[in-house]
């Protein structure tokens, strides 16, 4: 008997949002469905109201027939549901093994048999054709390994229903080859597969049904083979966007050399040099682990530098701290925004104010106004979906998050001159990809040297004017956007 896990007119509202309205259809097993939309369309608050961490306002969860009582995750996991987030929920001091299996370790003889929780652990690792010691801290793993332990805690519940949110943003090709395996494997064996991803390649690879939601309602049902990318992303969007890149509104002409980077070495990369000009947006492209990110933090004084010049407007300069870097001008914009670029307990207002809190002083305290007035600027600015300037950040989608980052940076109240974005659209939807992609340019224009690091080939040739190429902490060649290709560049980033 077919198997299917059914949502029955699902309502849910947060103060000053409704965030989902009358959402009813069907997953079947032996099948995986896309769960597509913009950022703030409901996709997360519904898988978590479907994982018990959120109680539905209206309607009802069914599986093969029976409604779930979903109050708490430990209940959805027990009703044979299984989420996978893009924020990991891992204990980070405790060993591979001991994650993977936590809440069913095995046991002999009143003890944990750790004995056998690493054989298990280890024909796990070998199945997902993983290099990862069992017994490893899961802290001392890399984003990705993490996501992949993330991944196979689920896989070891053998749930009737997983669902991926995002699953593969951290992950390398081949990790992503053998999360599709694993999910082509959970489809035969007829469990329910729903998957969350804005990389539209992805959707049509591995999906056979797409539901699309747009502010927090059902807009479509489709058939993954009969429709096609464009009608997808009019269905989310509202519109056509077209060529996102052909209708970029770019800088035509760049300014004197405002950085300059020589031989720049630290515990990751080795004899960096290259030069951004004003105006410029420099893209660094490369594998996972190819340096880009350790460049960018060198520069914002994140990272010790060992040796080598970095000049700002020819002057040298010495960034011990980020504080020294946000004072001279030098902006970061990280590649995990939830974890280095927000505090996602305080509101907007105190995210975007952060960095100038001394200029907002009147006297010996703050001046609310002038704060509520900065922020109300970046909202406008930026488009930021928010009721309030005092809305928790962590209630906002990851699209409307990216926007309050670059809403700090780039406030009336900071001398931004360059701009460092790390993977500023993962997690991203298309829609709101094409506006960050404008702003980039945006900022260019007003003068300002933007570094743009990107994992997707296609959005770092498109976007930037030159590109800088890494493998293994080294840049292996640069080249201008009119020359650039996928092949070429990716050529570069397997270069020795």
């Amino acid at each position: 008997m077919e198997q299917y896990l059914e949502f029955c007119g699902i309502g849910k509202a947060f103060p000053g949002v409704q965030a989902l309205k009358d959402i009813s259809f069907r997953a079947s097993g032996g099948k995986v469905l896309a769960l597509l939309g913009e950022n703030g369309a409901g996709k997360s608050t519904l898988l978590k109201i479907m994982s018990g961490d959120l109680r539905a306002d209206e309607g009802t969860i069914d599986l093969n027939g029976a409604t779930l009582a979903l109050s708490s995750p430990d209940v959805a996991i027990k009703a044979g549901i299984s989420v996978i987030y893009q924020e990991r929920q891992l204990l980070p001091a405790m060993s591979v093994m001991e994650n993977v299996f936590l809440g069913s370790l095995p046991q002999r003889a009143g003890f944990v048999d750790y004995a056998r929780l690493k054989a298990d652990t280890q024909a796990m690792i070998d199945k997902f054709g993983l290099p990862i010691d069992p017994e490893a801290p899961v802290a001392s793993l890399s984003v990705a390994y993490q996501q992949m332990v993330e991944i196979m805690k689920a896989y070891r519940r053998d749930s009737t229903v997983v669902a991926f949110d995002e699953p593969t943003a951290p992950l390398t090709d081949t990790e992503i080859e053998i999360l599709f395996n694993l999910i082509r494997q959970l489809k035969d064996a007829g469990k329910i597969v729903i998957y969350v991803s804005h990389r539209m390649k992805e959707i049509f690879e591995v999906t056979d049904e797409i539901v699309v939601l747009k502010d927090g309602q059902l807009i479509t049902t489709l058939n993954t083979a009969e429709t096609n990318e464009q009608d997808l992303i009019k269905a989310m969007v509202g519109r056509d966007i077209g060529d996102t890149y052909a209708r970029l509104d770019r800088n035509k002409e760049y300014g004197d050399v405002l950085l300059e980077v020589k031989d720049l070495t630290t515990y990751a990369v080795n004899g960096v040099s290259f030069t951004l000009r004003k105006g410029e947006v420099l893209g660094f492209a490369g594998l996972v682990g190819a340096g880009r990110t350790e460049v960018a933090r060198a520069i914002f004084g994140a990272d010790a530098v060992l040796s080598g010049e970095i000049r700002l407007d020819g002057e040298l300069v010495s960034f011990k701290t980020p504080r020294d870097a946000i004072d001279a001008g030098v902006a970061l914009c990280p590649e995990d925004r939830k974890l280095q670029g927000l505090v996602l307990w305080r509101s907007i207002s105190d995210n975007v104010c952060m960095p100038v809190l001394k200029k907002l002083k009147k006297l010996l305290f703050l001046d609310r106004e002038a704060e509520r007035e900065l922020t109300l600027g970046a909202i406008r600015q930026y488009d930021i979906k928010t009721p309030t300037t005092e809305k928790i950040v962590t209630e906002l989608s990851g699209g409307n998050q990216q926007k309050v980052i670059l809403g700090r940076w780039t406030s009336e109240k900071m001398t931004t001159k360059i701009l460092i974005l790390d993977e500023p659209t993962k997690g991203i939807d298309v829609g709101t990809k094409a506006e960050i992609y404008q702003m980039v340019c945006d900022f260019a224009k007003q003068g300002i040297g933007v570094i743009f690091i990107s994992s997707e080939l296609t959005e770092v040739i498109n976007v930037s004017d030159r590109i800088i190429v890494m493998h293994n902490g080294k840049i292996t060649g640069s080249v201008e956007r009119a020359d650039a290709t996928e092949e070429s560049v990716l050529a570069l980033a397997m270069l020795d």
